[in-house]
């Protein structure tokens, strides 16, 4: 974290702002194969922002994945306000295995997406289907099933930053795990995240950069 969070430094130093935090690797069979015992944290900045509908090149990319998530806002008294979709893409390299060396390169983050915020923080209902190109591929009612509760990641993240001299603060969006298992992805796809009353975010993939 300490490697993680001085890069976090240098890039707002260079003008970037920070958005909030991501969290990753928070299903008991990745706890299992890293030996943690919480999910693991990274950042989020604006300059990796996108709008939903973007088209994305991953050209030169190793292993292209698209994560559907839930963004949990954070409100004045350090509660969930709101709640949003959000897709996180990320260029996973299965040559990359030592822990210290994920956390330091942000754990493989490229990009993130939000959608627009439901205020509170009730999920009841829930019902995220993924389509590629139109077709579902996978689907998922239970939120939490690979992520783990919601307030325990947020109470793992804050234990994090403290120990690391960080807070979580009023207005940081924290994109909380993939709700269905990464998908990859392949230039001249379209994937769609539909989540139900959080709304839905779709990215184009293309091989070529412009």
């Amino acid at each position: 974290m300490a490697a993680q969070l001085a890069r976090r430094r240098e890039h707002m130093s260079a003008g970037a702002r920070y958005l909030g935090w991501k969290a990753g690797f928070g299903s008991k069979a990745a706890m299992e194969r890293l030996g943690t015992s919480a999910p693991i944290f990274g950042f989020l900045l604006d300059r990796n922002l996108l709008e939903p509908g973007s088209t994305v090149s991953i050209a030169g990319w190793t292993r292209p994945v698209f994560e559907a998530e839930i963004a949990a806002h954070i409100g004045e008294d350090g509660s969930i306000a709101g709640l949003g979709a959000a897709v996180e893409l990320v260029d996973f390299d299965p040559a990359i295995t030592d822990l210290e060396e994920v956390l330091a390169g942000d754990i493989f983050h490229r990009h993130v997406l939000l959608g627009p915020v439901r205020e509170g923080s009730a999920i009841g209902g829930f019902d995220a289907r993924i389509l590629r190109d139109g077709t579902e591929i996978a689907r998922t009612t239970e939120p939490t099933h690979l992520t783990g509760d919601m307030i325990g990641v947020l109470r793992a993240l804050t234990e994090v930053l403290e120990a690391n001299g960080e807070a979580l603060r009023a207005g940081d969006v924290v994109i909380t795990g993939a709700v269905v298992p990464p998908i990859e992805v392949a230039p001249g796809q379209v994937l769609r995240a539909d989540m139900s009353r959080l709304g839905s975010i779709e990215v184009r993939f293309q091989e070529v950069n412009g």
